[in-house]
């Protein structure tokens, strides 16, 4: 689509090129760059929470306001990116089949650099790892934990068979265990947050408790932001699946969603091996 196409009808729903750029610029929109904002606004938050937990420089609660405000305008971009760049064409004109081998190849691209995105994040950690080490740290592997990552692991599982389930025509199974599988993406984070509760409040271990404890909630701090926006977009497949866009012959959204999903399953688990049960050999 270029700007010689904004005279036609998209069915109520306004595409990006369309409205939300200025005239001459052909296929662009807002939306990512919003997003774009949102995301560079979460890093900036957490270095204001660094400075005003450290230095008497900005307020305390400067930095978490940046950090949820940043995020909400990060949930708002992605939402505006993926309703108009996809929702909003599939409900003029369906879906194409020659379009899936290459969305994909993108999400295999995409899942290249988060490999990369959390090998960095390791690299970090087995560098401390290998020098002194004596940190006093609470008990990590608790049972917390533990049923964290089974509720984790069974997510994987729900939506495994919910995709199996769609592609023999199963919609009703589908819809079913993909809310399953959203709930207990929900779960997991309800269950990251009680346990950083926990670690901040009674244990006196949070992000300053040395090299550990930036490493600790750096590398879990990220794994929990993906595992929500994973929650986000199996919301948009959950309720798509409700009005029946998607068929045997057609879910393409729903493999690249299950790759990223069964991800951050995978780098759960490895987180758990390397940070919870590493940490306790001395």
């Amino acid at each position: 689509m270029t700007v010689a196409d904004d005279s036609e009808d998209h069915g109520g729903h306004h595409l990006p090129a369309v409205e939300d750029w200025p005239r001459g610029f052909g296929e662009a929109s807002w939306w990512p760059f919003i997003a774009a904002l949102g995301v560079g606004g979460i890093y900036v938050g957490a270095a204001l929470f660094v400075m005003g937990h450290s230095y008497d420089v900005i307020g305390p609660l400067v930095g978490p306001g940046v950090l949820v405000g940043s995020t909400g305008l990060f949930l708002v971009g992605l939402y505006g990116w993926l309703y108009h760049g996809f929702i909003a064409g599939f409900l003029k004109h369906g879906t194409e089949g020659h379009s899936g081998s290459s969305l994909k190849f993108a999400m295999l691209l995409f899942l290249g650099s988060e490999v990369a995105t959390f090998g960095a994040g390791f690299v970090y950690y087995f560098f401390i790892r290998s020098g002194p080490w004596s940190p006093e740290l609470p008990n990590l592997l608790s049972s917390l934990v533990l049923v964290n990552t089974a509720i984790l692991i069974a997510s994987s599982f729900t939506l495994h068979f919910a995709h199996v389930a769609l592609r023999k025509g199963n919609q009703q199974r589908f819809v079913r265990l993909t809310g399953v599988t959203l709930l207990l993406g929900v779960v997991f984070i309800g269950g990251q947050v009680l346990e950083y509760y926990e670690f901040i409040v009674h244990e006196g271990f949070d992000l300053f408790t040395g090299a550990f404890g930036s490493a600790f909630y750096g590398l879990t701090g990220l794994h929990g932001l993906h595992v929500s926006l994973g929650g986000v977009l199996l919301a948009i497949v959950y309720f798509r699946g409700r009005l029946g866009h998607y068929s045997a012959d057609q879910h393409t959204s729903v493999s690249t969603v299950s790759m990223y999903w069964h991800f951050v399953d995978v780098v759960w688990v490895f987180l758990v091996v390397v940070l919870y049960v590493g940490a306790s050999v001395s």
